[in-house]
């Protein structure tokens, strides 16, 4: 169901540091690069490392590439040794390697029909363009290649990674253009995601750190299997997008919804419903939650009342 107030039809406005409305305007993403110097993404491993419990995150840091080869010295790492060299030689040699100076950042954005929801401040969607315009202007900042990949249900659109203000540019151009395309008459069973992580895997490189931005609706077996695969050679981050009504019924009452085509009316108070709602929720969590936990890759739920740049800046703060 997804309520439609009169005032969201037009494209929102950023309110205080907060998307509002049903629509994105690409002036709104485009002046997110101001508060964007307040995140430090390179605090990522600290403070996601405590998300995942038990399980291992797979954050690597930036890659290394290797350099030369050079005879073996007191104090090397023998994990380094070069032993067809050393075999060739006969005397020890060793792998130097340098760090890489930077590495892409990848955007997964999903503008589904299931994202064209909300009953508060902004619906899912443009809460999910606010957040990756601030990630793709923090990365760009720190001199990371930014690119990523927008998806619907039935298409979408890759942004190969660059170091470029000219490339975010094109990335929330086309995170617009997709958001712009939603609307009500929309019917088409939204699996989106699965379809998105397999154009991610074809595009994406080792080492590249990777945001996914998604309510994860008809997140499936295919799905499942194309993140981990991902996950082998890359740092994941996901942001779970979701709206207060999703997680729990309104105060008890009559209220009215619509699809876009039919209004309904719908009695809260009961006590049996407002349970089974809520469960329902817990459960879907528990079972993404714990799905992304055994690929040691952090869920970091998002509710649309959050404002974005300081739901993220207190995040990204050292713990």
């Amino acid at each position: 169901m997804y309520p439609f107030p009169e005032n969201q039809e037009k494209p929102g406005r950023t309110n205080g540091n907060g998307p509002t409305g049903a629509y994105l305007a690409l002036t709104d993403l485009i002046r997110l690069r101001f508060g964007a110097r307040e995140l430090k993404l390179n605090r990522q491993r600290k403070t996601f490392s405590l998300l995942v419990g038990p399980h291992q995150t797979r954050f690597r840091g930036r890659g290394i590439e290797f350099e030369e080869v050079r005879a073996y010295q007191a104090g090397d790492d023998i994990r380094s040794i070069d032993w067809r060299v050393t075999a060739r030689s006969g005397k020890p040699h060793t792998k130097l390697f340098r760090e890489e100076r930077e590495r892409p950042v990848l955007l997964l954005v999903d503008q589904g029909l299931s994202m064209f929801f909300g009953s508060r401040t902004c619906f899912k969607s443009v809460m999910a363009a606010h957040i990756a315009s601030l990630l793709a202007w923090a990365a760009f900042q720190q001199n990371d290649r930014v690119g990523g990949l927008v998806f619907n249900a039935s298409s979408h659109s890759e942004v190969r990674p660059k170091r470029s203000a000219r490339n975010v540019l094109q990335l929330l151009n086309a995170i617009t253009t997709f958001n712009l395309l939603l609307n009500r008459e929309m019917v088409e069973p939204d699996r989106g995601i699965n379809r998105g992580l397999e154009e991610l895997h074809r595009i994406t490189r080792p080492g590249s750190n990777i945001f996914l931005i998604s309510d994860f609706h008809g997140f499936n077996d295919q799905g499942r299997e194309n993140l981990f695969q991902l996950s082998r050679h890359n740092d994941i981050t996901a942001f779970l997008v979701f709206d207060p009504l999703e997680k729990e019924l309104p105060p008890p009452g009559t209220y009215s919804f619509t699809d876009g085509r039919n209004r309904f009316r719908i009695f809260t108070g009961s006590r049996s419903l407002r349970t089974d709602f809520q469960n329902a929720y817990t459960k879907r969590h528990d079972r993404l939650k714990g799905a992304f936990d055994r690929m040691g890759i952090p869920l970091i739920p998002v509710s649309t009342v959050e404002k974005p740049l300081y739901f993220l800046r207190d995040l990204f703060r050292a713990k």
